[in-house]
C-alpha cells in the first residue's frame, strides 16, 4: 500500500471523525452532559489532529490543536458548554470539515473565519467570553490571584514594595542565580482500566516516559486490591498519583498518555509553582516517592520513604519499581485463578478478534460492478427457468429441482449484495445540521433542528442523490418558512422555530418528512402569483393541494423581494426533478400559522425489486408488490357506477374507487369491463388505496430495475423498465402516478409539470 493510499484512508476515517464529533456536539446542545459524549467528541478532534500530523497537514493540525484544548477545558470540568460555547464549536467543526476538504481535495479556506475562531476558542479556553477573545488581558497584581492556564505573552515581571512578582519562565529580569527559576508542578492521577493491559501496553513504560519529563514523585494506590482469592487476572487494581515538575505543560504530560488515554481514567493539573534550586528536603511536596519494597506502603509509608532513602535512587526507579511489583502481584493473582478463568479468557479473546474483524473498507465501484453482475444472474436465470418451464411438461425433472434451488440462492446473494449497498441517513441528516446553522445566521433566526430515524438504511445511490434536494427544501423551510423571533413572540410562539427532519420505513418504501412550525403557505398569495405568471386562469377551480404544489414551478416564488437563498419555491423545481429522478414522489401538507410539511417518498433501492407482472392490453406490465394490499376477482354485484365516468368496487363492506390502468395510460380508447379482468388493491403515498384493474395476473417476479431516464426518456405513469426472462422489456408502473391521475391530475399535466418546473 503506497502513501496516497494510506492517506485516503485516512480523508474516509476523518469524514467518520467529523459526524462523530458533529453528533456529539449536538448531543451537548440538546443537554446531554454525559462524561462518554464529551470524551468522544474530544477523541474525534485528537484523532484527526494525530492523523493530519503524520501527513504533514499544518493548518488542519494547528486548528485541530486549539479546538482540542478548549474541548479538554469542558472535559476536565474547567469550560461549562453552555448554548454560547457549543456555538462557537459548532462553527470550529465546521471549519475543521472545511480544513479536512481542502487538505484532501486542494481547495481553499475562509482564512479570516478560521482565526476568529481560533481567538473564539483560545478565549474559552482561558475562561473568557468569546466577545472578549481580543481584549488585552490585564496585568497582574499582587493582589490578583495566580490564573490557572498561564498566559500565552509573557510580560516582565513588575515590582512592587513587596517584592518581585514571579512569572514563569523569565528569569532575566531576576537579580538572583539563574537557578532560581520557576516551573510549574503537574499533579497526574493514572488508573489503568484492564483494556490497557489487554492491549499490550505496561504501565511501568508510561511512568518511565513521565519520568523524562523532569522530577517526578509518584504514590502507589493499592486500596482497591482485594485478597488473592477473589481476585480477576483480568481486572486493573492499582493506580498511579504522580508528582511531575516540568516546565511541558499539561500538554507535554498528556502526550505520554496519547495512546493509553481512552484505556484509563486520567486526571492532568497544574497546581502550583516550584522555585528550582530553592525548595528545601523539609518541604513537603503532594505526592510521595514509592520505595522499592511495597511492604511498607501503608499510612505511614511516607516516612518509611524518608527512613531508607538509600532504597530509592530517583523518583523515576520508585516509580518503574512500583510498576514491576504491580505486574508481579497481578501475574501471581493470573497464576491462583487460572484454572477458574481459562474458559472466560478464551471466550474473551474469541470476542475481541471478532469485532476487530466486523468491517472492511471496499471502493464502492466494486460494489456496484458486483450488483450489476448480480442483476445480470437474476436475468439469465430468469431465463433459463422460463426456457425448461417452455419445453418440460411434467415439470418434475432435476434440471427443474436445481434451477429451483438456484433461485433461491440467486434470491440470497441478490438480498446480500444489497445489504452492503444499504446505509444509514444519518450523514446526510448531519450535512443539513450545518445547513441550518449557516442559514440561521445570514438570517438572523434562532433555528432548532430534530432528526428523527437517522439509522433508517437505505440504498447508497438514494443516499447519494438526497443532498441536494434536502438543502434546498431546509433552506426554504428555514428562510421563508419560519418567521423571525420578534413575529413569532408576537404570535404567541416559541422564539426560537424548529425543522423537523425525519425518515422511517413504510411499505417498503423510505418516507423522508420535512416539517417546520413557521407561518405555512399563503395559499392567497400563490394563487395571486400563479395568476400574474400566467400558469393558471384568474377563474381556475382549485383545491388547496393544487394550489400548494404551484411552488413546484421553475422559478417561483412568493417572496416580496429576492433573496440569495431560497423563497419558498425558488429551487423547489429542483426538488422536484430529483425525488422523480430516483423514482420517488413528494407531496405537501400545509396549515397557514402552523407550518408545512413536504413528504418524499423514495425506493428503498433503485437496482431490484419484487413485482406482480400483469397484463394490460396487450402490454406487459410490472407492479410493485410493496404497493399491493390484495388481488381479487371483481363481481357483478361489487361494481357500482358513480357520475359519468367513475366505478366503485365494493370490498368488505365499504367502496374502493376502480381505476382503470390501460385507460390511464392511453393503452385504450374505452373502460375495459371489470369483471373480465382482475383487481389489483394497492395502497399509494397520499391517495389512499384503489383498485387497480389489469387483464390478467402472469405471476411474481424478482426484476432488476433499468431506468428509462437513463436510456431513453421519461414516461408518464411508468417508474423504470425490466428484461423478464422470456428477454422481453416490461415497464414497471409508478403507481402513485396513476392513483393520482385517476384523481383527475393527468398525467401529461404531470409531467409537464415535472419537466418545467
Amino acid at each position: 500500500m503506497d502513501m496516497n493510499e494510506i492517506k485516503e484512508i485516512f480523508f474516509q476515517e476523518c469524514e467518520e471523525q467529523l459526524a462523530e464529533l458533529e453528533s456529539g456536539l449536538l448531543k451537548l446542545n440538546d443537554g446531554d452532559r454525559d462524561p462518554e459524549t464529551v470524551n468522544a467528541v474530544f477523541r474525534a478532534v485528537h484523532s484527526i489532529k494525530g492523523g493530519a500530523g503524520a501527513f504533514g497537514l499544518d493548518d488542519l493540525v494547528s486548528f485541530a490543536h486549539v479546538f482540542e484544548t478548549t474541548l479538554d477545558c469542558v472535559r476536565s470540568n474547567k469550560l461549562e458548554p453552555t448554548q454560547d460555547v457549543l456555538k462557537v464549536m459548532l462553527k470550529s467543526a465546521d471549519v475543521l470539515a472545511d480544513l479536512t476538504n481542502a487538505a484532501r481535495d486542494g481547495g481553499s479556506v475562509d482564512e479570516a473565519r478560521s482565526r476568529t475562531l481560533i481567538r473564539e476558542l483560545e478565549a474559552l479556553a482561558h475562561g473568557e467570553a468569546p466577545a472578549a477573545a481580543e481584549a488585552p488581558a490585564p496585568k497582574p497584581t499582587a493582589a490578583a490571584p495566580k490564573p490557572a492556564v498561564p498566559a500565552p505573552v509573557v510580560e516582565k515581571p513588575a515590582v512592587n514594595d513587596e517584592g518581585f512578582q514571579p512569572i514563569p519562565f523569565s528569569f532575566g529580569d531576576f537579580d538572583d542565580e539563574p537557578a532560581d527559576r520557576y516551573v510549574p508542578i503537574c499533579q497526574v492521577v493514572f488508573k489503568p482500566k484492564k483494556d490497557l493491559y489487554a492491549k499490550g501496553n505496561e504501565a511501568v513504560l508510561l511512568l518511565r516516559d513521565v519520568s523524562r519529563l523532569g522530577e517526578m514523585s509518584v504514590y502507589c494506590d493499592m486500596d482497591s486490591l482485594p485478597p488473592l482469592d477473589k481476585m480477576n487476572p483480568e481486572e486493573a487494581y492499582f493506580s498511579w498519583k504522580i508528582s511531575v515538575t516540568t516546565d511541558k505543560g499539561e500538554d507535554g504530560v498528556r502526550s505520554v498518555f496519547e495512546f493509553a488515554e481512552w484505556d484509563c481514567d486520567l486526571d492532568i493539573r497544574t497546581i502550583e509553582d516550584e522555585i528550582v534550586g530553592e525548595a528545601s528536603g523539609d518541604e513537603e511536596l503532594p505526592m510521595q516517592p514509592v520505595p522499592f519494597d511495597l511492604s511498607i506502603l501503608d499510612e505511614g509509608g511516607s516516612a518509611a520513604a524518608e527512613e531508607e532513602p538509600a532504597a530509592i535512587e530517583s523518583d523515576a526507579a520508585a516509580a518503574v519499581a512500583a510498576a514491576e511489583t504491580a505486574t508481579k502481584v497481578s501475574q501471581a493473582a493470573s497464576r491462583a485463578a487460572e484454572n477458574a478463568k481459562a474458559a472466560a479468557s478464551a471466550a474473551s479473546a474469541a470476542q475481541a478478534n471478532q469485532a476487530a474483524g466486523q468491517t472492511i473498507r471496499v471502493d464502492l465501484d466494486r460494489v456496484d460492478r458486483l450488483i450489476n453482475l448480480v442483476g445480470e444472474l437474476v436475468i439469465n436465470q430468469a431465463m433459463l427457468s422460463q426456457s425448461v418451464v417452455e419445453n418440460d411438461t411434467n415439470g418434475t425433472s432435476s434440471i427443474n429441482m436445481g434451477l429451483e434451488e438456484l433461485q433461491q440462492l440467486t434470491r440470497e446473494i441478490q438480498d446480500s449484495v444489497m445489504a452492503i449497498r444499504a446505509q444509514p441517513v444519518k450523514p446526510v441528516f448531519q450535512r443539513m445540521a450545518r445547513t441550518v446553522r449557516e442559514i440561521a445566521d445570514i438570517t438572523g433566526k434562532s433555528v432548532r433542528l430534530i432528526t428523527e430515524g437517522e439509522n433508517t438504511e437505505v440504498d447508497k445511490t438514494v443516499i447519494d442523490k438526497l443532498a441536494e434536494p434536502l438543502t434546498h427544501m431546509i433552506r426554504n423551510a428555514v428562510d421563508h418558512g419560519l418567521e423571525m423571533p420578534e413575529k413569532r413572540e408576537a404570535l404567541g410562539k416559541n422564539p426560537e422555530g424548529t425543522v423537523r427532519l425525519t425518515a422511517k420505513h413504510r411499505s417498503g418504501r423510505i418516507v423522508i418528512e420535512l416539517a417546520d412550525d413557521g407561518a405555512g403557505i399563503n395559499r392567497e398569495r400563490v394563487r395571486q402569483k400563479a395568476i400574474d405568471n400566467d400558469l393558471i386562469a384568474a377563474d381556475a377551480n382549485l383545491s388547496d393541494e393544487e394550489i400548494d404544489n404551484l411552488i413546484f414551478h421553475a422559478g417561483f416564488s412568493t417572496a416580496e423581494k429576492v433573496s440569495d437563498l431560497s423563497g419558498r419555491g425558488v429551487g423547489m423545481d429542483v426538488v422536484k426533478r430529483s425525488i422523480q429522478a430516483l423514482g420517488g414522489r413528494i407531496s405537501i401538507s400545509s396549515k397557514p400559522g402552523q407550518g408545512s410539511v413536504f413528504t418524499m417518498s423514495l425506493p428503498l433501492t433503485l437496482a431490484v425489486l419484487d413485482g406482480m407482472v400483469v397484463t394490460v392490453a396487450g402490454q406487459t406490465l410490472v407492479v410493485p408488490l410493496t404497493a399491493i394490499v390484495e388481488t381479487l376477482q371483481p363481481e357483478a354485484a361489487a361494481i357500482h357506477s358513480f357520475g359519468a365516468s367513475q366505478r366503485l368496487i365494493s370490498i368488505r363492506n365499504s367502496f374502493c374507487p376502480l381505476v382503470d390502468v390501460g385507460r390511464i395510460l392511453n393503452f385504450r380508447s374505452t373502460q375495459a369491463n371489470p369483471i373480465e379482468g382482475v383487481a389489483l388493491l394497492v395502497e399509494s403515498e397520499g391517495g389512499g388505496q384503489r383498485a387497480l384493474m389489469v387483464d390478467a395476473i402472469q405471476g411474481q417476479r424478482q426484476v432488476v430495475i433499468k431506468s428509462l431516464e437513463a436510456n431513453y426518456t421519461h414516461v408518464p405513469g411508468i417508474a423504470a423498465a425490466t428484461i423478464l426472462g422470456d428477454g422481453r422489456v416490461a415497464l414497471i408502473l409508478d403507481v402513485d402516478a396513476v392513483v393520482a391521475a385517476s384523481r383527475g391530475q393527468s398525467l401529461r399535466q404531470d409531467i409537464s409539470l415535472a419537466a418545467t418546473g
